[in-house]
């Protein structure tokens, strides 16, 4: 089965989307074959929608099973579809690209260092989560520099000793190094991950495809 694929030839799938457990969410716009690879290597529901209007769902959307974090620019009907599926907490601060600045799983959500306090800590207390204010190698726009889930976090080679340890620490659960097509550290641009699966952007090689499959879990 192909683990790699673009969106409209864009190798920066996490850019456009956002996949959970049970759903991704995806533009209308979306490439049937893009379509047809999230159903078979992730086994989701879609749900098509934008967001502010646009299509790169991924840096406007973030959350886990207690609900959405979406920009506060999101419109009624936008909101309207996502609360079929879960709550929502609008950020409505100038720093409302939720994808962007929150990297979140069941157990934490790592945000922007520069996020302010107050704000992070309503974002941790609706997804149930601690709250770390952190960079991952150098990159303060965590949720496009690494992907979570709770089996394992994904960040970028240059992420410091340190960055693992605090991450390991408070979310007990492997973190690992790594980088997608051929080389970026960008990683939550570039991949997609949940509990059934992942897809990975086109030229990630097959090294950096072990390196998903070891940090997720899903070696055989």
């Amino acid at each position: 089965m192909d683990r790699t694929i673009s969106f409209g030839g864009d190798p920066s799938i996490g850019v456009f989307s956002r996949v959970f457990d049970d759903i991704a969410v995806i533009p209308p716009t979306a490439p049937a074959g893009f379509v047809a690879a999230l159903k078979d290597n992730l086994d989701v529901e879609i749900v098509a929608t934008t967001i502010q209007g646009c299509e790169i769902i991924g840096s406007l959307l973030c959350g886990n099973s207690r609900g959405f974090v979406v920009s506060g620019l999101a419109t009624g009907d936008e909101i309207g579809i996502l609360k079929e599926y879960g709550d929502i907490y609008l950020l409505t601060h100038t720093m409302n690209a939720a994808g962007n600045v929150i990297l979140v799983n069941g157990s934490i959500a790592v945000v922007h260092p520069d996020m302010p306090t107050d704000m992070a800590r309503e974002i941790g207390e609706f997804l149930g989560t601690r709250v770390l204010h952190l960079s991952l190698g150098g990159l303060k726009t965590v949720g496009m520099a690494g992907v979570a889930t709770d089996r394992g976090i994904m960040v970028p080679p240059r992420s410091t000793g340190q960055e693992i340890r605090m991450l390991e620490e408070a979310g007990e659960i492997p973190v690992g190094t790594g980088s997608v097509c051929m080389g970026s550290g960008l990683v939550g641009a570039g991949l997609l991950v949940n509990r059934n699966g992942y897809l990975a952007g086109s030229g990630t090689t097959g090294f950096e495809l072990g390196r998903v499959e070891d940090i997720f879990g899903f070696l055989e």
